[in-house]
């Protein structure tokens, strides 16, 4: 039988957050036919209209739907509003028994609002924690993953973050190799861990950089596995190597040599999470010469040995 996926709307909802997971699971269909049965619900049957203005028409109202596999509600601005969100917390907490109950983006403001989350770990878009954490205090919030699950119920951050999970729920249901091949389907860049942080280093640097150091990060994320000595990024960037390095330390609150080590830890941390992977492979893809100083680093780092963390978070 099909996995029947309730995925619900109201006016004011974050488009992407529904359309991206429904994306996954309608993929997963076509690499396993009669995987998913996707309906989309209202609380009142009615269509509603997102944020950015795309009309939506919901196949059932939520009174009507039947009994579901997966339960997913998206983010948005109309869900901070009482009225609008009143049917869905209620709705929710009748069923919360579904096997799989989840929130993306904002969207834990309802499930948040059922008291279901009280004492579990969730996450949310990191620009909401401090509100959600402040309104919701029983809740074990971890505002720098992209998705948790604590039982029957799954949170994830911002948009995006809605496809990690929903990819998530396809490697649970169906196995890691579908899972990816709807990855590559969809080209998402990368299937991402859970555990992962929501707002990856390059993006950092990207938010801080100016003028010749604009296209850096970038690069550097690209040629990890090569010399990224002070000469040679100085090089890249167009500077002398001394006025480089005393620039950089100003503008990113770092050395480069601190600075290319974090990064490279990183993006190390990610693809250990990556089926196939070995510390030492992993270790010599992003430069590291010797695996005992990449996990030597990678401890000082995260806290945890590499191996340990691959145990965690790999598939």
């Amino acid at each position: 039988m099909p996995r029947r996926i309730g995925l619900v709307c109201y006016d004011g909802l974050t488009a992407l957050d529904l359309v991206g997971p429904q994306e996954v699971f309608d993929t997963a269909n076509a690499q396993q036919p009669g995987a998913y049965e996707l309906l989309v619900l209202s609380a009142g049957g009615k269509p509603v209209v997102s944020e950015a203005g795309l009309r939506i028409v919901p196949a059932l109202s939520l009174a009507q739907a039947p009994p579901l596999d997966t339960i997913l509600v998206p983010g948005g601005a109309g869900l901070r509003d009482p009225a609008v969100a009143a049917p869905i917390v209620a709705w929710l907490k009748a069923r919360r028994r579904t096997r799989r109950i989840a929130s993306v983006c904002t969207g834990i403001y309802a499930l948040a609002a059922t008291g279901l989350l009280d004492g579990r770990r969730a996450t949310t878009h990191w620009r909401f924690a401090a509100d959600v954490a402040r309104r919701f205090a029983k809740i074990r919030l971890e505002p720098d993953a992209i998705f948790l699950r604590d039982g029957n119920f799954h949170t994830s951050a911002g948009v995006t973050a809605g496809i990690d999970l929903a990819l998530s729920f396809v490697e649970d249901d169906l196995g890691g190799a579908t899972a990816l091949a709807v990855a590559r389907e969809l080209v998402v860049y990368l299937k991402r861990a859970g555990g992962q942080m929501q707002y990856s280093e390059p993006l950092r640097f990207q938010a801080r950089a100016t003028d010749r150091f604009a296209d850096l990060a970038v690069w550097m994320v690209a040629n990890l596995k090569k010399d990224l000595s002070i000469e040679i990024l100085a090089a890249h960037a167009g500077f002398g190597a001394r006025h480089f390095s005393r620039r950089f330390t100003v503008v990113f609150g770092l050395p480069p040599a601190a600075y290319v080590e974090q990064l490279r830890l990183d993006e190390a941390r990610k693809r250990l999470g990556a089926p196939h992977q070995t510390v030492d492979s992993v270790a010599a893809s992003v430069g590291y010469a010797s695996a005992d100083s990449f996990r030597r680093a990678f401890e000082r780092r995260f806290g945890i040995a590499p191996s340990l963390y691959r145990g965690r978070f790999a598939p």
